[in-house]
């Protein structure tokens, strides 16, 4: 009865503190302590969680989450991997691009700028590869939509000043979705397909920077990244 009286009592501040998931597990943890303060031992399994802190069975409390904070999408309430229900979503023009390099050293950007590597033509196997890998997004990402692209661009020039490669593409839809994957995906495959022309001339290459440069279109707006 004592107990019963005491739990009772501490309700009304455990209320006050309680909005969030979170809250809800410290104020468990201190009614935990405040049980095996009084009765000496922790308090056994089916008595950890009192039943005013049950979120979903008491009107008092809310757990809601503040949706203008960031949160992983491709995550459900349990923690488990999921694919976003995009259906209720209205269609839209959607443009994504991204950038990535691969460092050649001298040598190997001489043999490419020469188009002398044996393989072929280095820059426009890349850019075939890269169009091609945007348009397989969805089969090497497990949790990506299937898009319809309407547009693929792939730009590859030399940089004499670092003897690198620089990659960027850009990718467009009008859909219920964003191709920010769709244009990281057509650099990086890009980016490898530059590695494997190369491989046999030198192993000391590097792929690097891979970066989203900007998106546009959809619910969150515009985005650039900033210089």
């Amino acid at each position: 009865m004592f107990l019963r009286r005491y739990a009772v009592a501490r309700l009304p501040s455990l209320r006050r503190c309680v909005s969030t998931q979170s809250d809800i597990s410290a104020a468990i943890n201190e009614y935990n302590k405040e049980m095996e303060f009084i009765t000496g031992e922790s308090p056994s399994v089916g008595h950890v969680t009192p039943g005013f802190l049950n979120a979903e069975e008491s009107p008092h409390i809310s757990v809601e989450s503040n949706q203008s904070e960031p949160r992983l999408t491709h995550v459900n309430t349990h923690g488990e991997a999921n694919m976003v229900d995009i259906s209720s979503k209205k269609d839209s023009r959607r443009v994504a691009s991204a950038r990535c390099r691969v460092l050649l050293g001298e040598k190997v950007y001489n043999l490419v700028a020469a188009n002398q590597i044996a393989k072929g033509d280095v820059l426009n196997v890349a850019k075939i590869a890269g169009i091609s890998g945007a348009k397989q997004t969805s089969q090497l990402i497990p949790l990506c939509h299937n898009i319809g692209l309407t547009h693929i661009n792939m730009n590859l020039t030399l940089n004499e000043e670092d003897f690198s490669v620089e990659i960027e593409g850009e990718a467009a839809t009008t859909g219920k979705t964003g191709v920010e994957m769709e244009a990281l995906t057509a650099v990086t495959v890009a980016g490898l397909t530059v590695y494997d022309m190369c491989k046999a001339a030198s192993k000391d290459l590097k792929i690097t920077d891979v970066y989203l440069e900007r998106k546009t279109g959809g619910k969150s707006g515009d985005w650039s990244r900033k210089k």
